[in-house]
């Protein structure tokens, strides 16, 4: 099988979120199952050609509104060997940043990726590369779909070719002003509320959850939560309608990355059979912290800080569970008004609270090992890593119900789930829940069963790579 991944940002050329760690992953996890995979990205200002020794490959034009634009293709590969294809529009790419700066996004993000999207398909055509599959991924590539299905469904070169879209946060649809269709080189037939039309304006990602021949979401209770209201955003209806080719499979972790066996950056390696280890790991993060050693339990957090990691409940939370003797290390970066509400925490609990208001790998992995319960009360959560990676550390997860978090982990009933979930989003139900787990937390035997479970879960790329498998055979066989 021959599969085009198409990304707007991939690790370790470029990243903003968790996209990039899956578009930096998925691809070898698919080719090391057999299968030809390539993955497509922007030449950004970011990536460093150097390094990645990219080399030219081919010059092509791509039609963008009445106009056509030239670029070039630069290839390197990702760690595996996976071919990565760069396209080169230095008008477009050649900026810091990769969809804005620190004072929004760039005006022009309707046309930089609506070339993107177009450029895709044009550089198959320069490589003469037939794909069976391409899999396309969020706004920013949402077009392509869209293209296959209206301008290139009857060309040779893609005549069997399917498509697939993952949603990886239905928040952020790419949605411009109607003006920006002259872009696309579509007619306004495709500007109808059947198409691109979405309250008089243009919706990238609707066009892909029209056309695209499998779409995906990064977990399965978000693939049903995105059929409603509460989640859907105003695309709920062209997802229930879509329904039966909608599938929700949660994202994996690199296990040969992220694993305390072989860990070399926390103080002591362990796993699920030799967990003492994660003792040692609990007193570096107190050196580390400088929180003093203590009998209560040790809760990590590392996210962005922002609401819809649930920071308004958690910081009215803070409070009582630090007054209830918890200690709590924090890393992240994100909102100002979070970040001074965290800080205030700190300095009116020095023994119980830490901010590492920054991110690195090291402090992170740090959180990780020697934290006893690992926080993450999403508003909304499409899949989530930390958890994951949390589990693997024996974090146990205190999380809300929502998304993948409800996924991945199993509420804790007398030592035989993986963690604590509560359901209604608030500080007092985050409350009730840390007590829960605190309580849990003094039987030790039952908490080391608890940690031995979640220490022993299958979220890895391999598991993840065989579902994707499946959706692209369902496909091919189809047809």
């Amino acid at each position: 099988m021959k599969a085009l991944f198409a990304a707007s940002e991939a690790a370790p050329f470029a990243k903003t979120g968790g996209l990039a760690d899956v578009a930096g992953t998925l691809p070898p996890a698919l080719a090391a199952l057999g299968h030809d995979v390539r993955l497509v990205l922007p030449l950004y200002q970011a990536v460093d050609r150097e390094r990645f020794g990219l080399q030219h490959a081919a010059t092509f034009t791509v039609p963008l509104g009445s106009w056509k634009e030239r670029c070039d293709v630069l290839t390197g590969s990702l760690p595996g060997g996976v071919t990565t294809y760069f396209v080169r529009k230095d008008v477009y790419f050649d900026r810091p940043g990769l969809y804005g700066t620190t004072r929004g996004d760039f005006r022009d993000n309707a046309e930089r990726f609506i070339f993107f999207s177009r450029a895709v398909l044009e550089l198959c055509r320069a490589l003469d590369f037939r794909p069976d599959i391409i899999h396309c991924n969020d706004w920013q590539t949402a077009l392509v779909p869209f293209y296959v299905k209206k301008l290139y469904g009857e060309s040779e070169l893609f005549r069997r070719t399917r498509t697939v879209f993952t949603i990886h946060n239905l928040g952020y649809q790419g949605v411009f002003l109607q003006e920006d269709m002259r872009y696309t080189s579509l007619g306004m037939d495709s500007f109808t509320p059947q198409t691109l039309e979405y309250w008089g304006k243009m919706n990238l990602m609707k066009g892909a959850l029209l056309t695209a021949d499998a779409i995906t979401t990064v977990s399965r209770s978000y693939s049903r939560e995105i059929q409603t209201p509460e989640y859907g955003y105003g695309l709920e209806g062209v997802l229930m309608d879509r329904a039966a080719d909608l599938y929700g499979i949660v994202n994996g972790i690199d296990y040969g990355t992220w694993d305390p066996a072989h860990d070399q950056a926390i103080a002591q390696q362990f796993d699920a059979d030799a967990p003492a280890g994660k003792i040692a790991c609990r007193s570096a993060l107190r050196k580390i912290t400088g929180l003093p050693e203590s009998e209560a339990p040790l809760a990590g957090m590392v996210a962005r800080l922002a609401a819809q990691k649930g920071l308004d409940i958690l910081t009215e939370a803070l409070p009582g569970l630090l007054e209830q003797g918890l200690q709590v290390v924090i890393l992240g970066t994100g909102d100002d008004k979070y970040l001074k509400l965290l800080a205030l925490a700190e300095k009116q609990y020095p023994d119980r609270m830490r901010l590492i208001s920054r991110f690195d790998d090291p402090a992170a992995r740090a959180v990780y090992a020697g934290s006893d319960l690992f926080l993450m009360p999403s508003l909304y959560e499409p899949c989530g890593l930390g958890q994951m990676i949390a589990l693997r550390y024996g974090s146990v997860p205190v999380v809300r119900n929502t998304g993948g978090l409800a996924d991945t982990v199993i509420d804790h009933p007398g030592g035989m789930g993986t963690g604590f979930l509560f359901e209604e989003y608030s500080a007092e139900a985050l409350t009730e829940c840390v007590q829960r787990a605190q309580r849990a937390f003094q039987d030790k035997k039952e908490w080391a069963a608890l940690m031995r479970n979640g220490m022993k879960q299958d979220f890895s790329l391999e598991r993840m790579a065989g579902e994707y498998v499946a959706v692209y055979e369902k496909l091919l066989g189809a047809h």
